[in-house]
């Protein structure tokens, strides 16, 4: 007997509940679709005046607060919206009627839009919480983890969203932007894509694509992407560098210079990109031996930061090469040349002598004449080995030098450098046919020379 009384007291007891959940969920959508008609069965500045009114003596009245929040929202007014729909957003905890979700949603949207991005983070992550396919809450949370530069969140709640819906195409730009910045280039050039697609004239996803191909090996696409973009006022800047920069790794110094020129000649350029931009044309110029337009402008480099990179040192460096042509040529000529160069200074390092050129052999660090130097009192058989280099060398140079001269079995090697030999080599020669020149002498030696 008492069994089946309380199974019927149960069973009262869900229909109860169930009633109770029925009814609450009516009177939130009756709520929600009672101030959306209101909206549009009355004038918008009669349905503000009327809910102003309300609140005016009632702070929050649900009703009128979700009625403006719709008329506001529509609006795009998002300062009006941020404040209503925080208060109902805290309302939402003792107020079941209204609808938390929507609430939360709002003012987190709101809330990004006036840059507010920390007061918009709770909100929208409250609405995950109890609508977890709410595609514009994971949108808008991505969107703020973007802002805040958190990457890998921004990317999750991207790609979930793009899951709970993969007809929006608004999804593509943001998700391929994160997967840029976070530098995973390979998965956002797809995305990247799209929304080029979508937005062919968005410089910034352009600008990106460009420099995720350059990344990927597919420089051939991304320098006709960053041509495109030169002419910009905001990417052509840094578009021309990285152009520029391609074109000297392939040692096209004319189209670097050219790319370079069309940056120099944009507005407002950032000082730290058109450093490096007169920075890499002075070199593109030294490149093409026009040391004079390369001096100028390392020096505008040197006034705007001084320490930049080597240029006190380049600019040492090349205004000595801008007043001794011989030594231009020596540093920067063509092999024929600069053979030309050593044979002339042979004949004045052995003045009044003969000289006979028996080979010349070129390596990729150095050049070798192989000579027979005839004098009033002398015939030797002698080897001179030219570097080009400015940096210090060791003795294994003057070694290998030494083992040189025994093969050709020379009376005496000269081993000349635009460095300088270290102790050690200094040490080695002692009591060896090997003269050692290095720059203070042979630059005197070069003054002395007057190529035609």
């Amino acid at each position: 007997m008492l069994i089946p009384i309380l199974i019927s007291i149960i069973a009262a007891s869900a229909l109860v509940i169930v009633i109770m959940l029925i009814r609450s969920s009516t009177r939130v959508t009756s709520v929600k679709n009672k101030a959306e008609k209101r909206v549009k069965d009355k004038g918008r500045n009669v349905i503000v005046k009327e809910c102003e009114k309300k609140l005016s003596h009632n702070p929050n009245n649900i009703f009128a607060l979700e009625t403006l929040g719709e008329v506001y929202f529509k609006e795009n007014n998002w300062e009006k919206t941020w404040t209503i729909y925080r208060t109902l957003f805290d309302m939402s905890v003792s107020h079941e009627e209204t609808d938390a979700a929507k609430n939360g949603l709002r003012m987190g949207i709101s809330a990004y839009r006036l840059d507010k991005i920390d007061e918009a983070l709770n909100p929208l992550m409250e609405t995950i919480k109890k609508d977890p396919q709410n595609f514009d809450a994971l949108y808008f949370l991505g969107l703020c983890f973007l802002k805040k530069e958190v990457l890998e969140k921004a990317i999750a709640c991207f790609k979930k969203a793009y899951l709970v819906n993969r007809e929006s195409t608004q999804i593509y730009q943001p998700l391929g932007n994160a997967l840029f910045k976070a530098k995973k280039y390979r998965d956002a050039l797809p995305y990247l894509k799209k929304a080029i697609e979508l937005q062919p004239d968005n410089k910034e996803t352009m600008f990106n694509m460009a420099v995720g191909m350059s990344e990927c090996g597919m420089s051939d696409k991304a320098l006709k992407i960053f041509l495109h973009l030169r002419p910009d006022a905001v990417y052509g800047p840094q578009s021309c560098l990285e152009a520029g920069k391609m074109h000297q790794r392939a040692k096209a110094f004319d189209s670097a210079i050219q790319d370079y020129e069309i940056a120099m000649k944009l507005p407002n350029v950032a000082d730290n990109i058109l450093i490096q931009i007169k920075y890499n044309c002075a070199t593109s110029y030294f490149a093409q031996n026009n040391i004079p337009k390369g001096l100028a402008l390392l020096r505008e480099v040197q006034s705007i930061k001084p320490d930049y990179k080597d240029v006190d040192q380049l600019i040492l460096r090349y205004n000595e090469l801008n007043q001794n042509s011989n030594l231009q040529t020596y540093l920067l000529s063509g092999t024929s040349d600069f053979v030309a160069l050593c044979r002339k200074f042979i004949s004045i390092y052995y003045p009044g002598a003969f000289v006979k050129i028996i080979d010349v052999q070129v390596a990729s660090e150095s050049i070798e004449l192989l000579v027979v130097i005839e004098g009033s009192k002398m015939e030797e058989k002698e080897i001179f080995r030219f570097y080009r280099t400015s940096t210090v060398m060791g003795d294994i140079y003057v070694r290998d030098f030494h083992s040189k001269i025994r093969d050709l079995k020379c009376d005496k090697g000269v081993c000349v450098t635009m460095g300088s030999f270290s102790e050690s080599a200094h040490k080695f020669i002692e009591g060896r046919p090997i003269d050692l020149i290095e720059k203070e002498a042979l630059v005197k030696i070069l003054k002395k020379i007057n190529v035609m």
